[in-house]
């Protein structure tokens, strides 16, 4: 009898410990599988979010899934970026971020550059900018920062003169020195610049809104910038994340050469590779 209680103590010895083992070796699969990082970033539909879907294949091979949030106002963007809701942005150009930070009291950096968007002038009324008659109305960008943009492209293709200023500072309609065209010019909120040409001659519109609305601007613009323009856009984040390993390798995927064909092949100059 003795011997069949050694015997059954045993085998039940025997079975914790193989259970035991076997437990351990599922928490070691479970261990070694690494999930993907996600990094969530905000980004302008067209050009922006187009060229992080183009490296997002390559991110994936790194661990890094892209969650990439179709943006619709910037300041809220770069708000959200800078409490966390967002890892990073992907829509602006520098000047906006400086602007930005300076009226909001955030303190976003540039992580690195990307692209240039040529800033262009577009009518469904006219073929050429000479054609624009006495006193048309002209839509502009409503933010500050694109507003003087606009003015000073007008100014470059001599269609108004503005007063001359210290550089970096923003440009309103009361620099305006000579507007032989007596020109109007309307504030519109971004998105709402294509719509605007039913409603004005022509109208001074962002290079990805007038992507969406179906231009092709070094084709349909009747004046665009040239392409050494300072507005670069930029991969944006805070201070805390800039150097981030994965922010980083964000940063590099989207400065390769690669990109640099993807950009040129797609967008026809359009838009240009900053890097």
């Amino acid at each position: 009898m003795k011997k069949f209680v050694w015997l059954f103590a045993l085998l039940a010895v025997i079975t914790v410990v193989g259970g035991c083992g076997n437990k351990e070796k599922a928490s070691g699969q479970n261990s070694d599988k690494k999930e993907d990082i996600v990094l969530k970033v905000g980004a302008a539909s067209t050009p922006h979010a187009e060229i992080l879907k183009y490296v997002e294949p390559d991110l994936k091979k790194e661990g890094i899934k892209l969650d990439i949030v179709n943006i619709k106002d910037g300041i809220q963007t770069n708000e959200q970026t800078a409490n966390g809701e967002l890892d990073a942005n992907y829509f602006q150009h520098t000047p906006y971020l400086k602007q930005t930070n300076k009226d909001s009291g955030l303190n976003l950096v540039n992580v690195t550059n990307v692209h240039i968007e040529p800033f262009g002038v577009y009518s469904k009324k006219i073929k050429s900018i000479d054609d624009l008659s006495k006193g048309a109305k002209v839509a502009v960008p409503n933010d500050p920062v694109n507003f003087s943009r606009a003015l000073e492209l007008f100014q470059a293709n001599g269609i108004i003169k503005l007063n001359k200023k210290s550089s970096g500072s923003s440009y309103t309609v009361e620099d305006i020195s000579k507007n032989k065209k007596k020109l109007d010019f309307v504030a519109v909120d971004g998105p709402l610049l294509v719509r605007s040409l039913d409603d004005v001659e022509a109208s001074a519109i962002n290079t990805n809104y007038a992507l969406e609305g179906g231009f092709k601007p070094t084709k349909d613009a009747l004046i665009i910038e040239k392409k050494e323009s300072p507005y670069v856009n930029i991969l944006v984040t805070t201070k805390e994340k800039k150097d981030d390993k994965n922010i980083q390798r964000l940063a590099k995927a989207l400065t390769t050469d690669k990109v640099k064909k993807f950009i040129n092949d797609k967008y026809d100059g359009a838009v240009v590779p900053a890097f």
